[in-house]
């Protein structure tokens, strides 16, 4: 089902890092390349496929976020990862790569932007969705990298073809990141083009999370607030924990509860999932084995232990096996592809329906100073649905507004986001924004965390080639 309902995008996408689609912007005049819709999809299409590799969305950018967790731990090559003593030469290239894959596709949406209006084949409504949509990749790209790495080159269409590009501060970035989201919050659709493309409920979503980052709550919440109030998504309903593969699994095409999806298929796999298994008699979750480069521990670490049975996402998540640590060792099983020959088929869920009320309810509570009844009932209805309830309806695991404070309402929702995006790259981030990471690692690995693992090394071929950075422009402590 889902090779037939996608294959037509996945095509398209998955040549994004190949010669054909990489090539054209490079060999074709610009004039001649941009002039029709077709043209132009293909240009857009090229902004997907750097960021999607192996090298940087596929596995190297969530599997060193996951690393970096309180939930977990990781081990053979990432073994540095977690344990905050600064990243060997092998993890450090790793980030190196993400970073030039990010660069790339940034590259690709800068093309689009200054060369899609010229076009002349096309209707000026045509034209401005696949602006919007260049623009929408290149804030998110942006978001990724202000998070990881601080303040970062700007290369927009204005100085592609100035090689020496200086740092911008923290607050340009976002500067950039928000206006793109904004205008492509005016020029996407509706719906989406095709399964996978972003709509302009997936740039409201983007806004709703960079305003947390800035601390702006009402435009936080107000952005989360219409997408609540669209009633374009929901929750995909559970009734036992292996529903949830009604979510993640590799033939899932979309649901109800996706707002914005890497797509992927096998030709061309989502990586995490062979860093999360390891083939045993009892179990096959992916086809080649997989390497277990993560795993956890149910006694040893207290966000497992303390994560109560009756939450299906528990059951889902997780599966004991001896890892050669113990019996109490467990690995994911969120992504599971046992069909695979190579990449796997599950997608990456950048943005969910669960993530975007999460969002809302801790918004929607620092904007008012206290728990409000909408905060609530968005924390709750992801809670309901992991329990197997109706999201939409009040039920015997209700939270109460009566029990919080503003800080344990936080507190609260920060906890559910652990458990409802574990494995998803975004717990490290979460940590970091709200300032607890270092506090979180100490409490759960009893590691002191040094300030320089809040953020990744500028790549040494950045320093080397861009003239206007030099190693004193590096991150401190690398």
């Amino acid at each position: 089902m889902k090779k037939i309902f996608t294959s037509l995008f996945l095509a398209a996408v998955c040549m994004g890092c190949s010669d054909i689609l990489e090539e054209k912007p490079k060999s074709l005049a610009s004039e001649n390349f941009y002039n029709t819709a077709a043209e132009a999809k293909a240009a857009v299409n090229a902004i997907y496929g750097p960021m999607r590799t192996d090298a940087a969305l596929s596995t190297n950018y969530p599997a060193q976020l996951e690393g970096m967790a309180d939930y977990g731990n990781s081990r053979g090559t990432q073994t540095p990862v977690s344990l905050y003593q600064g990243l060997d030469n092998t993890n450090i290239n790793r980030v190196a790569t993400i970073w030039d894959n990010f660069y790339q596709s940034i590259r690709n949406a800068n093309l689009v932007i200054a060369n899609v209006p010229k076009g002349t084949g096309m209707t000026d409504a045509e034209k401005a969705q696949f602006v919007a949509e260049a623009k929408y990749m290149r804030a998110l790209i942006y978001f990724a990298m202000v998070r990881n790495w601080a303040g970062v080159p700007l290369r927009t269409e204005e100085n592609m073809t100035v090689a020496d590009v200086p740092r911008a501060s923290i607050a340009d970035v976002y500067k950039l990141i928000v206006a793109d989201a904004l205008a492509a919050e005016s020029g996407l659709p509706d719906n989406p083009a095709e399964i996978g493309r972003p709509t302009k409920w997936a740039a409201k979503t983007l806004l709703s999370e960079v305003y947390m980052y800035l601390e702006q709550w009402e435009q936080s919440s107000a952005k989360a607030k219409e997408v609540i109030d669209s009633k374009k998504y929901s929750l995909v309903a559970v009734s036992t924990s292996e529903d949830f593969q009604k979510i993640y699994g590799p033939e899932v095409v979309n649901t109800p509860e996706e707002i914005f999806y890497f797509k992927y298929s096998r030709q061309q796999g989502f990586g995490l999932v062979s860093y999360a298994h390891r083939k045993t008699a009892q179990y096959n979750y992916y086809g080649p084995g997989g390497v277990y480069a993560q795993y956890t521990d149910s006694v040893s670490n207290p966000v497992i232990k303390n994560w109560d049975f009756k939450d299906l996402r528990k059951n889902h998540i997780l599966y004991n096996v001896d890892i050669g640590l113990g019996t109490t060792s467990m690995l994911y099983r969120k992504y599971r592809d046992p069909l695979a020959t190579g990449g796997a088929g599950n997608d990456y869920p950048w943005y969910r329906y669960a993530d975007l009320l999460l969002f809302h309810a801790e918004a929607d509570a620092r904007a008012n100073g206290k728990p409000t009844a909408e905060a609530l009932e968005s924390l709750n209805k992801v809670h309901r649905r992991a329990y197997g309830k109706p999201a939409e309806a009040a039920s015997s695991v209700d939270f109460k507004l009566a029990d919080f404070t503003l800080q344990s309402f936080i507190d609260k929702v920060v906890q559910e986001r652990g458990y409802e995006t574990m494995y998803e790259g975004k717990r490290w981030n979460d940590l970091k924004r709200l300032g607890i990471a270092k506090q979180r690692i100490l409490e759960v690995k009893n590691i002191v965390v040094a300030e320089k693992h809040m953020l990744w090394p500028i790549p040494n071929s950045e320093i080397l080639y861009n003239k206007a950075i030099t190693a004193k422009d590096q991150n401190p402590g690398y």
